[in-house]
């Protein structure tokens, strides 16, 4: 019995597809493989099947929560993905506050997210989201401050002048 149970937890996908018969004392035990459970996981594998606590809804509308999920979801790595860019470290919060800060900056990289990719649909369709922040990385401005003899300090600013790579994303 417990070398059963060491079984199940091993291998718990393979032990659903599996009939065990455990009989009272004595007896051997048998098995036998379930085709019908089996041709079913055939048919599934492969597939996602989401599960919703949205009862009574259209699938359609589902399906389209479910796409902004993995959309948000990929702001969010993308965020964390690229915060060499930013300069930062990985942040852990133990405040409420400062969870919903986080969150929020996460929901504002998906609306970045979705506007960039709504700006680049007409001019540069096949761009993704991370070859963009590559092209803008090496974007660089510098102030250069002439000291006047009267204590002014004029600041002249200076940027990178962008390739051909860099105009194709147009101006936010």
């Amino acid at each position: 019995m417990v070398k059963l149970g060491a079984a199940r937890a091993e291998a718990p996908a393979a032990w659903r597809l599996i009939d065990v018969n455990v009989p009272s004392r004595g007896a051997p035990f048998s098995y036998a493989l379930n085709r019908n459970k089996l041709r079913q996981a055939r048919r599934r594998e492969g597939r996602y099947l989401p599960r919703a606590n949205l009862c009574g809804q259209d699938p359609a509308k589902l399906r389209q929560f479910y796409i902004q999920l993995t959309e948000i979801e990929a702001a969010f790595k993308t965020l964390k993905d690229n915060l060499g860019y930013l300069g930062l470290r990985p942040i852990y919060h133990r405040l409420e506050r400062r969870i919903e800060a986080h969150i929020f900056v996460a929901f504002l990289a998906y609306c970045l997210r979705v506007a960039l990719r709504a700006r680049l649909k007409p001019p540069a369709d096949g761009l993704t989201l991370p070859a963009v922040l590559d092209k803008f990385a090496v974007i660089q401005m510098l102030d250069v401050r002439f000291p006047a003899t009267d204590g002014r300090m004029p600041i002249l600013r200076r940027y990178t002048e962008l390739n051909a790579g860099q105009k194709i994303v147009p101006a936010m």
